[in-house]
């Protein structure tokens, strides 16, 4: 059995479109020094760094753990980097996870961040697939959340964009809850949908915004969590699984890597009946029609009915499962921090120190994080006890 392990320290920087005042390691030692600090820690009480971010071409740099490691207390240290496309914040957190639960260190430094204004996002993402295969991705993310959307439209006629407009509308208004959102502008469901299309049937305020940030946690050991001052999180279990892009069969609108991420978490964390034992979950929903399709997916409801779901609030701030208080991925999208981000959000409300997007008396939350082709699927259960 892996050793509880804690997090006893969070850091994420304001996010914003474009942090001209800073360069990618000042941005970095930003969020690094936040957790240490919330930790209480010095940085030579660190034994390992582990460092995230999405593809190097999104800045344009080249091994960006070679030069970003003093940064972030990784001098004279193991400074590993963790690389999973859009999952990778979720998967450096959970590197580091293992890395303390097998004993292999006590206290550990997890670091993701990327700063999307340093290059053109979109060009990486339309040209990193293969020209054939791939070419559902040539116009990137977008194009492929709208294909996405509309094969969710197909298989269930009773799905409106209506739905994606009140799912867009309440992450932007929990967004301006949150102090370090990069979008703080909350919508009505009617300006959503009038707002500048895409890619058929998104709109603008149906889709995450580019943004730069970085986030970072302290992980340690349950023995050393409970010689510190401050109030830890524990993470409970983790879930990950992937799946091909590119073979026959693969279903994007009920994406069988998720469903298997999420079972395994749940599995080992001892939850029988997510609905009623998580307080709220942070899901990594980049494009507002996600909501629905990774509600359905992760077993949260039967397929084909989220829509009534999300009518009755479900998902609200005062619903039965509050889902990205903090405004999620559709208010800051820094790609290679935002699965971290979804960790990090639920240890501040497990903890009790969400601010104002508090979902009172939470103990117990959720954090999902997927990328690529929707084919690369994280799930992190975080409670207030081991």
């Amino acid at each position: 059995m892996p050793k509880p392990v804690a997090i006893v320290g969070v850091g994420q920087t304001r996010h914003v479109s474009r942090r001209q005042d800073v360069n990618l390691p000042e941005l970095v030692r930003e969020a690094a020094k936040m957790a240490l600090a919330d930790a209480g820690l010095e940085e030579g009480q660190i034994d390992a760094v582990f460092i995230g971010n999405a593809p190097e071409l999104f800045e344009g740099v080249s091994f960006p753990s070679r030069w970003l490691g003093t940064a972030c207390a990784g001098y004279l240290k193991p400074v590993i980097r963790i690389h999973t496309g859009g999952t990778v914040g979720a998967s450096t957190a959970v590197a580091g996870y293992y890395a303390v639960a097998s004993g292999l260190f006590e206290t550990v430094l997890v670091v993701s961040f990327q700063k999307l204004s340093d290059g053109v996002p979109m060009y990486p993402l339309s040209a990193v697939y293969e020209p054939l295969w791939g070419r559902d991705f040539a116009a990137g993310a977008a194009a492929f959340a709208a294909l996405q959307c509309r094969m969710y439209m197909a298989r269930y006629p009773e799905v409106t964009v209506e739905h994606f407009a009140k799912v867009a509308a309440r992450h932007r208004r929990n967004g301006t809850l949150n102090e370090y959102a990069h979008l703080q502008h909350a919508p009505t469901p009617e300006e959503v949908l009038a707002s500048p299309p895409i890619v058929s049937p998104l709109t603008l305020h149906m889709c995450c915004p580019t943004t730069d940030g970085a986030a970072a946690m302290v992980l340690t050991t349950e023995a050393n969590a409970g010689r510190l001052k401050t109030r830890a999180a524990f993470i409970n279990a983790v879930g990950t699984c992937s799946e091909g892009a590119y073979y026959p069969g693969q279903d994007i609108v009920a994406p069988a890597s998720l469903r298997r991420a999420t079972e395994e978490a749940l599995r080992r964390a001892g939850i029988r009946d997510p609905v009623n034992e998580l307080d709220l979950a942070e899901l990594y929903v980049a494009f507002a029609p996600q909501e629905l399709i990774w509600l359905e997916a992760m077993g949260f409801c039967p397929p084909g009915d989220a829509p009534r779901r999300i009518e009755e609030g479900f998902t609200d701030l005062d619903g039965v499962l509050p889902v990205c208080p903090s405004g999620g991925v559709m208010c800051s999208n820094p790609i290679g921090a935002s699965g971290m981000l979804r960790q990090l959000e639920c240890a501040l409300q497990v903890t009790g120190r969400a601010g104002k997007h508090q979902i009172p008396g939470a103990k117990k939350a959720l954090a999902h994080a997927w990328g690529g082709a929707v084919q690369f699927h994280v799930v992190t259960v975080i409670s207030d006890a081991p």
